[in-house]
């Protein structure tokens, strides 16, 4: 089931929540809880039933294994051998449902295999059901879960509005609000903010995100060939077709949250507007950035630290400030991460190279902040200060649009094509129109212009069919642009009503753009809601949903 769907919208929505806590009033909170879980599968199994069962048997296995991992002295070598054996079975779930068909399909190109193998539909959420189950069961190996009901932990992976594309929960976050009593207490001042949000973050997705897909498809089919101004046009699209198609879902699923009195973590802030690398990943989808710094990075820095320090090395930060400190504390632990970070977003070789353009730029941001001389502190002019903001958003934007390429092509090849006509190798994509007496004085050098379509023969009205195109899908990008790059976000225009569960500071909008729970409020989220419905006939499935 969509979000953005009418059956969602105005049936199962108003059902779910209303019941919910009706029953949490009458019969309880456990009584709530058991129809939350109910919904939740229903809304999951939507889309294909029988995934339902799948998901049903990874929440018992990994529950039942995580009863055995006490985290006790008396049984450290069984339970290892236990957690080991959940990690590898949840990790072989996702190759087979996400990796195996394709190293398949790449084996049957080098004809090392028969294509008699069939192929497998992918569960829609199953890398942030198995993520979420894979870090409960690091928690409870290493003796962090305190209390194990498994009502609360089939909601805890269930709960729908982070099911199936995130943000990956903690339990330590959203357990205990579960077994908050007054969690399932309705409060106008969660149904103000909760569909303000939610409402903000669907015209996002159907009026923004949805309108300019359109562009960003019709280049991404056939990038071959694509010329200057199509190609960057329709980097450019998709660039703002994920960022509010994400955006969108992350707003809707902490706003639904809050509906339900449970308070979900951001997982998005405005990562546009990062100065660095670094402080993009801190700001584009942050729960996967936690995630992975957690389970992936922070072990294998604290490897490397380890190892070094048995060779009598050390492990300070002037040691990771030398060539060989940079390089084993630095930039292992962090390519190791982003690799398997590009692996996990899909299969594919543009997915790795993905990950690894990642690593290498957050190995550079890395290696200057290592190396910048340290400049005393001084006042600079207003002006020079934005300059300073202006060209590190910039190049952070450049270098995190190439990336984006990789990650949207259907393949290397593609990604490789596109870039090629970002160069201008394929032409400029707007040939001029001339007359045919002006073509043939210029001679060979016309006939060259024209070989590169810089130059055709024709009529103004020619132009005109080419450029109209070009020209609207750049006033959209650039209208996008506008609000992604120079608007404040709807967790600063909440302020102080802001639901999301997270330390992250964001500092406060104008006074004039705060948000309140009152009339005019309510006026302009059912004007968003009902704009909205006018569009659902043509929106489509969030991106992240293939992941």
């Amino acid at each position: 089931m969509l979000f953005n769907s009418t059956v969602f919208l105005f049936w199962f929505l108003p059902i779910a929540c209303v019941s919910y806590y009706a029953l949490a009033h009458v019969y309880g909170a456990s009584a709530a809880k058991v129809l939350l879980c109910i919904a939740s599968l229903v809304f999951y199994g939507w889309w294909n039933p029988r995934f339902v069962l799948l998901l049903i048997g990874s929440i018992a296995f990994n529950y039942t294994l995580s009863l055995a991992l006490t985290g006790g002295e008396a049984r450290q070598r069984r339970e290892r051998w236990l957690f080991w054996l959940g990690i590898t079975a949840n990790l072989l779930l996702l190759v087979y449902y996400k990796y195996l068909f394709h190293v398949l399909d790449y084996l049957h190109v080098l004809g090392w295999v028969q294509r008699d193998y069939g192929s497998v539909l992918l569960p829609i959420g199953i890398s942030f059901f198995t993520f979420t189950q894979i870090g409960y069961l690091v928690d409870c190996r290493q003796s962090l879960v305190r209390e194990r009901n498994l009502l609360d932990y089939v909601l805890f992976v269930t709960f729908f509005p982070h099911l199936i594309a995130g943000p990956i929960l903690h339990h330590r976050e959203i357990m205990p609000q579960f077994a908050n009593e007054a969690t399932y207490r309705f409060r106008f001042d969660n149904l103000a903010v909760g569909m303000t949000l939610f409402s903000v973050g669907l015209i996002k997705k159907v009026l923004l995100a949805d309108t300019i897909a359109p562009w960003a498809e019709a280049g991404f089919v056939a990038p071959h060939g694509i010329p200057f101004l199509n190609a960057w046009s329709t980097v450019l699209a998709y660039s703002m077709q994920l960022y509010f198609d994400f955006s969108g879902y992350s707003d809707m699923a902490i706003g639904l949250g809050i509906l339900f009195g449970v308070k979900l973590p951001l997982n998005f802030n405005s990562p546009y507007k990062s100065t660095s690398v670094i402080d993009f990943w801190q700001r584009w989808h942050m729960t996967l950035t936690r995630y992975l710094t957690l389970l992936l990075y922070n072990p294998m820095a604290l490897w490397i630290a380890r190892l070094r320090q048995a060779r009598g090395h050390a492990v300070n930060r002037q040691a990771a400030a030398t060539p060989a400190g940079f390089a084993t504390m630095i930039v292992v632990p962090t390519v190791f991460t982003m690799f398997l970070a590009g692996i996990w977003h899909g299969a594919g070789l543009q997915f790795i190279i993905y990950g690894l353009l990642h690593a290498s730029y957050l190995t550079v941001n890395h290696a200057w902040r290592t190396v910048r001389p340290t400049r005393p502190a001084t006042q600079t002019s207003p002006l020079a200060t934005a300059w300073s903001i202006l060209w590190r958003v910039v190049l952070t934007y450049d270098a995190v649009l190439v990336a984006q390429i990789y990650f949207r092509a259907n393949s290397a090849g593609d990604a490789t094509s596109m870039l090629a006509g970002m160069i201008g190798l394929h032409g400029s994509g707007l040939p001029l129109p001339v007359p045919l007496g002006t073509l043939q004085t210029l001679g060979m050098l016309g006939d060259h212009l024209r070989s590169l379509h810089l130059l055709e023969v024709g009529l103004r009205s020619s132009y005109n069919e080419l450029t109209r195109p070009l020209f609207m899908n750049g006033l959209l990008t650039l209208g996008l642009g506008a609000i992604a790059f120079g608007a404040p976000n709807i967790y600063q225009i909440l302020n102080q009503w802001s639901p999301a569960l997270s330390k992250i500071k964001l500092q406060p909008t104008r006074r004039w753009l705060a948000w309140e729970p009152n009339a005019p409020s309510a006026v302009a989220v059912g004007t968003l809601l009902f704009v909205a419905t006018l569009y659902f006939d043509r929106t489509g499935r969030f991106l992240y949903f293939q992941f």
